[in-house]
Order: C-alpha cells, then sequence, then structure tokens
C-alpha cells in the first residue's frame, strides 16, 4: 500500500514538474523536447499506477 502511494505521489510529481518546465522554457527548443519526454515518462507511469490501483487495489 505505501509503495503504491510513492509510486503515485512520485509520478504526479514528475508530470507536473515536467509540464511546469515545459511551459517555462517553451522558446528554447531542446528544452522543450527534454520536457516533453519528462512529461511523457510521468504521465505513462502515472496511467501505470491508477490501472494498478483499479485491478489490484492499494
Amino acid at each position: 500500500m505505501i509503495g503504491t502511494i510513492v509510486a503515485l505521489v512520485v509520478a504526479l510529481a514528475v508530470l507536473c514538474g515536467g509540464l511546469y518546465y515545459l511551459l517555462k522554457e517553451k522558446k528554447d527548443k531542446e528544452s522543450r523536447k527534454i520536457y516533453g519526454i519528462v512529461s511523457a515518462i510521468g504521465a505513462v507511469a502515472l496511467v501505470a499506477v491508477v490501472i494498478k490501483i483499479i485491478v489490484a487495489g492499494f
């Protein structure tokens, strides 16, 4: 249960951090690419944790 909560918080933090810096550095092409990838990784991790919660519970 604690592992699931930690994974959920970490995935959400990665997604939010990636989106924040993606919007902050929107003029720099290389930064947009990097933060876009980080945001995508955070979104995939968040979806995976939510699916795990739905299927197996906490």
